[in-house]
Formats: structure tokens, sequence, C-alpha cells
């Protein structure tokens, strides 16, 4: 007599493929890799220092020395790229974020010791100005305005500068129009024609950034928002036009930032475009799943691996997480 439960299903048990370890590992859909993990890191002045950042627990700030023996970590472990942030003094801060254009900043020390040190793992660098201004924002400042044509044609200088360094990938997340085809144009002319350029080409108004400018010192220096030149996180298909011009504009890779929450638009980025996409898990990402984990909300491990798969099923290439050492660690360890 036939079972009532396959009278139903017409013999068709979605269970069969999942009984065993072995089976579900044949029809797994989508594998995360150490090649998958680029780790974000912040960079301080002096030597021999790591600083705690107490809104991102296990993240730290570290010197440039500090940050080399890390790196080392990192590359034994397969991690591919590191992704630079600094946090600037403020005697070097100010209107126009001007330090971004020095050869010898922060960020440029931190990419030259890396490719002397370990020339192996790849270096990704911002020119965003808001690690050098003394009002937190993206780009210069005049009056009430972000002034777009002048903050374009400084970031565009200060990728020479930083590609001049060492840096692989430009990774430009200031949001400004015309960024893209400005940094490629001035990049080709100074001779790194194969320096490439990750778009941050859909960056939404979030507020799961506020950790991060606690970690580059801008948490209390942003005058206002940053509206007028972030994306609404309403509005998907202003997203994909936004990606589609730095496409046009010479973009090699795509990222979108925030994460989880736009998972929605990374999946739609590679539909249209067939580039490589990337997600930033940002600092907020982070601190929530770690605050939940440190009191004993959730199983920190499992979330972590599991909201970075979660990127991978949306499309994504790879993505830049603050949990990159831990969770190639693991995948180590697993493999």
């Amino acid at each position: 007599m036939t079972n009532i439960v396959d009278q139903i299903t017409g013999h068709r048990r979605m269970r069969r493929n999942r009984k065993a370890d072995w089976t579900r590992r044949l029809v797994q859909e989508n594998r995360l890799t150490v090649d998958d993990l680029i780790w974000p890191v912040f960079v301080v002045p002096g030597t021999n220092v790591v600083e705690p950042i107490p809104s991102m627990p296990g993240v730290k700030r570290m010197s440039v020395d500090r940050l080399v023996e890390a790196a080392k970590e990192a590359a034994d472990l397969g991690v591919p790229a590191l992704a630079t942030f600094p946090n600037v003094e403020m005697s070097l801060r100010d209107e126009t974020g001007s330090n971004s254009l020095a050869a010898d900043n922060l960020i440029n020390q931190a990419t030259r010791a890396l490719k002397k040190h370990v020339p192996q793992i790849g270096v990704i660098t911002d020119v965003a100005l808001d690690p050098f201004t003394s009002h937190g924002h993206d780009g210069i400042l005049r009056g009430s305005e972000i002034v777009n044509d002048e903050t374009v044609a400084q970031v565009a200088r200060a990728a020479v500068v930083q590609a001049d360094a060492g840096s692989d990938i430009i990774a430009p997340s200031e949001m400004m129009d015309g960024r893209i085809g400005a940094i490629r144009q001035a990049l080709d002319e100074a001779g790194h024609q194969n320096v490439g350029i990750m778009s941050y080409a859909t960056k939404f108004a979030s507020a799961f950034y506020g950790p991060y400018r606690e970690a580059i010192g801008t948490g209390g220096l942003l005058k206002g928002d940053k509206k007028t030149y972030y994306i609404d996180p309403a509005n998907g298909t202003e997203a994909i036009r936004d990606a589609a011009l730095d496409v046009e504009e010479g973009a090699d890779m795509l990222m979108v930032k925030p994460g989880l929450p736009y998972l929605d638009i990374c999946f739609r980025m590679k539909e249209a475009f067939g580039l490589p996409v990337f997600a930033y898990q940002v600092s907020g990402e982070y601190a929530q799943i770690r605050a939940a984990a440190i009191n004993g909300w959730i199983d920190g491990d499992r979330v972590m691996m599991e909201t970075l798969l979660a990127f991978k099923r949306a499309g994504c290439d790879g993505i830049l997480t603050y949990f990159a050492v831990e969770a190639a660690r693991a995948l180590a360890k697993k493999g």
C-alpha cells in the first residue's frame, strides 16, 4: 500500500539528499573558502602599538610594525588581501584632507611596509578623505556642501600617490559622481595601468557604520550626515543605476556596503553586470554578532560562518570582513 506521504509528495522526498554528511557535501550549492576573505585593518602612528576598539571587541588598531606581523599570519592562513584604514593624528587633519596627498602619510607607510615584508598579500586602499578631514566627511567641505568635482580631483591625485606606494587596488568609497573615470585616467597617465579599481559602487547612508567611525577617529568630528552623497537605504534601483555608471567609467570590481542588510543588491549587481562583486560586512554587523556571542545569546562561530556563506549565496565573489582571520582559522581547522 502506498504511503500517504508518498501520495502527497509524488515519491519526492527532499530529505534523501540530507540524510548523511557525505550526501550533504555532494549537493552543497555554495562554499566559503579562505580565498573569499579580505581583512579590513586599522593603522595608527607609532611603534609597537596595539589598541583595542571598545565597540568592536576583538578588533585592534595597530602600528605599521605590528600590522606587518598580523599580515604575515593572515598570509600564512591564505587570506588573499588586506584593506587598510588609517587613524590619522588630529594635527594632520584639515578642512580639505590635504594629508591624503602626502607620499609618507600613514596609509602609504603601511602599504610600503606590507609590500616589502609580506609581498604575497594584496593591499587594497581607500581614497576617501574622511580619515584626513577635520569634519569627518568623505570629501571637501565648502560651507555646508561637500563639493563634488574638487573632491574628485583630489581623490584621483591621492589614488596615484597610493599606487606609487604599492597599492594593488584602489577602492574609492567617497561616492562622488565621476570618481571612477577620473581615478582610472589618473592612474593610467601615471603608468599604473595594472592597478585595479574596486568601486564602493553602492554605499548606503546606513546606521551600521558607527564602530568604524570610532576606529578611525571620526566619530566625534562628523558635522551633519552623509545623506547628500551616500545612497538612501530605500533605493535599490538607484543603487543599480549608480553601479552602472561606475562600470561604464572602468571599475574592475564592485562593492556593496553594508553587507547583510543589502544581500538583494549583491544579487542584483551580479546579475546585472557580471563583474566581480564584493560585500563589506561592516563594523556594525560585526559588533552585533560579537556582542551577542559574548553575552551567550548566539553561537558566535556558527553565526560568523553562516553570515559569510550568505554572501556567497547572494552571488558575491568575496567578502570584506573583520572576521577574516578568525574565519580562515576555522576553515583551516575544518579542512
